[in-house]
C-alpha cells in the first residue's frame, strides 16, 4: 500500500498509549515481536526456512547497528514486562522523479502488537508517530505491505493500493 502524505522523537499519548523511540536495551524484545509477526503471516513466502544461521541473531545485530541511524525510526509501546508493540520506519534515497521530487522514499515494516495487548490502539499510535517522522523529513511517499488484519488500519490512515503489481524474486 502507498501513502501520499509527505530526528525529532514524537511522543503520542492517546487511548493510554505512550509511544517512544526504541533504545539498545529493546533489541531482544524487538526480535521477539518480529518473530511473532512471522508466526501470524500465511504462506511459504514468510515461513520458508532460511539457509544457514538463525535469522534472529542476524536481526539483533542489524538492529544494534541501525537503532540510532538517521534513516531509521523504530517506535515502541511498553507492556507490563517487555514491549507491547513496535513499528519500523526507513527512509531511502532513490532517484528523483515526478512522484518523488527529492527522491526520498519511506517504508514501514514490522508493525506488530503482542497478542496480549491487541485492540488498544498501539499500532495506530505507532503509525501516527512514524508518519509524523516521515513528514518532518519531507518524505513524499511511504510504502508498506499490509497483513489482512492490518489493512483496515492502513486504509483508515490514507494508504491506498499501489497502482503497479508488487512483485518479488530472488537474485
Amino acid at each position: 500500500m502507498t501513502h501520499h502524505n509527505g530526528q525529532k522523537s514524537v511522543r503520542r499519548t492517546g487511548l493510554h498509549t505512550d509511544v517512544r523511540p526504541a533504545v539498545a536495551d529493546d533489541v531482544a524484545e524487538l526480535v521477539r515481536l518480529r518473530a511473532l509477526l512471522f508466526e501470524t503471516l500465511d504462506g511459504d513466502f514468510f515461513t520458508t526456512p532460511s539457509t544457514g544461521g538463525d535469522w534472529r541473531d542476524t536481526l539483533a545485530t542489524v538492529l544494534k547497528e541501525q537503532i540510532t541511524a538517521d534513516c531509521v525510526h523504530i517506535l515502541v509501546v511498553d507492556g507490563d514486562e517487555g514491549l507491547a508493540a513496535c513499528g519500523f520506519g526507513f527512509i531511502e534515497q532513490r532517484l528523483p522523479g515526478p512522484n518523488r521530487p527529492n527522491g526520498l522514499g519511506g517504508h514501514v515494516t514490522g508493525v506488530v502488537t503482542d497478542p496480549a495487548f491487541r485492540r488498544r490502539g498501539h499500532s495506530r499510535a505507532i503509525m501516527h508517530g512514524l508518519l509524523d517522522w516521515f513528514r518532518e523529513r519531507e518524505v513524499p511517499r511511504v510504502d508498506l505491505y499490509a497483513s489482512h488484519d492490518g489493512e483496515p488500519l492502513y486504509r483508515a490512515l490514507g494508504f491506498v493500493p499501489h497502482p503497479d503489481p508488487a512483485l518479488c524474486g530472488t537474485p
